[in-house]
């Protein structure tokens, strides 16, 4: 018979396992995308410049930054497109068809049309041009119909009136099983907040965002946050445990993070810089305590956790608000946050593995059956049971680290 308690638990292993779905539905959509790249998509609104040279050199700065499209108007075009590179997509916006004549001015480039005026975009469809429907949304009539028409073109840029998110939420919701590309364009030229949250939002976050700031100040910090936010994998390979074995007492520390772990994500622990393994969250059964589906019982507190940009952080330096690279089996990987770290005097217990090519790593965590790293397919191992020549899903890096960013020396660990 289930026990209340147990009834709850099963309600929130369902809900995680629809969220990890939803969640890996959406990003293998993206796979099949226009444009599609692990980076994120930046537009800039050129409106009102006239030359590269306006504010200060605007433009020119754009070009060395990773903005990723430009969105030019029938009056500079012929005077902005020059200067762009070509690795930045051109967006033209056109309110008329006579508007697209204009584009002549770009017979070696391929440019998106970006029209309020679906007409503008059957016109430019018939033309072999791909199709941007640009929408303003203030209630909720035109919220379905930006939805409904955006999905018939190639990218959907949309503006709303109001700040909250929810909106945002119902668009990236309903283009999910679409190929249409989501950009939201930033009303605000100093908001970098809401451009920066716009990435994130329901964890997927929008497709890109036109975020177009006029002072190079607000320039700067959000190309500083948005290097932060950075859409990256990382590759997950198979680990032969050699050895686990129990070495006595230390101290070690629980991550309890600000967002919930589906059942097949983790944060990859090692005790040195050659690589490390992905450890499990309190995500799954327990017979003598409730599910903790934010925490991860992470391992000693000399251990690197690997973190964005290659970089990695000791367990002992991780605060509250620090950064926190989550990682799911497909290696590829969300940000979370600290939210606390619980240190604990506890017996420990040490995991050394080899992958394919030699390279040998370990792990030291707590000595206890409840603590679980992922098996090469995904599933949960209780560290007490392991025994040599189990498949363990880890990764491997190349050795050296210096207040923990990678460096070039020799180094041996062990």
């Amino acid at each position: 018979m289930s026990t209340p308690d147990t009834v709850i638990n099963m309600s929130e292993a369902v809900t995680m396992h629809k969220r990890e779905r939803i969640r890996l539905e959406r990003l293998e959509g993206g796979r099949n995308r226009a444009e599609e790249s692990s980076a994120l998509m930046v537009w800039f609104d050129s409106r009102g410049l006239s030359t590269p040279q306006d504010h200060e050199g605007l433009i020119a700065r754009l070009t060395n930054l990773p903005y990723t499209g430009i969105l030019l108007y029938p009056d500079n075009l012929a005077a902005l497109a020059p200067a762009i590179p070509a690795r930045m997509l051109t967006v033209f916006h056109a309110e008329s068809a006579g508007d697209l004549e204009q584009l002549s001015v770009l017979p070696s480039r391929e440019a998106v049309v970006a029209s309020p005026d679906v007409q503008v975009l059957a016109k430019a469809a018939e033309q072999g041009l791909k199709t941007c429907y640009r929408a303003y949304v203030d209630d909720g009539e035109s919220l379905h119909q930006s939805i409904q028409e955006g999905c018939r073109h190639a990218y959907l840029m949309i503006r709303f009136r109001d700040p909250t998110n929810i909106p945002l939420e119902l668009v990236i919701a309903s283009l999910q099983a679409t190929n249409t590309v989501l950009i939201k364009e930033i009303s605000t030229p100093t908001d970098v907040d809401d451009a920066i949250v716009t990435l994130g939002v329901m964890e997927v976050g929008a497709d890109g965002v036109m975020f177009s700031p006029r002072a190079h100040g607000a320039l700067s910090d959000f190309v500083s946050r948005l290097g932060r936010l950075e859409r990256t994998a990382v590759q997950l390979e198979v680990a032969t445990l050699v050895r686990s074995t129990p070495i006595g007492m230390g101290y070690r520390s629980c991550i309890d993070t600000t967002t919930l772990f589906s059942p097949t994500e983790g944060i990859l622990v090692g005790s040195t810089s050659q690589g490390g393994l992905l450890c499990c969250p309190e995500v799954f059964f327990l017979p003598y305590m409730e599910l903790r589906p934010f925490r991860v019982n992470a391992g000693a507190v000399h251990s690197y956790v690997y973190n964005f940009g290659n970089r990695t952080d000791y367990m002992s330096e991780l605060r509250a608000g620090s950064p926190l690279m989550l990682v799911d089996r497909t290696g590829s990987t969300r940000r979370s946050s600290v939210g606390r770290m619980k240190t604990e005097m506890r017996p420990l217990r040490l995991i050394e593995a080899r992958f394919q090519g030699g390279e040998c790593i370990n792990v030291i965590m707590q000595d206890d059956w409840h603590v679980r790293i992922f098996s090469d397919d995904a599933k949960p191992l209780n560290i007490t049971e392991l025994k040599p020549g189990d498949q363990l899903l880890g990764h491997r890096a190349l050795p050296g680290r210096h207040v923990g960013i990678k460096v070039d020396e020799h180094i041996i660990e062990s």
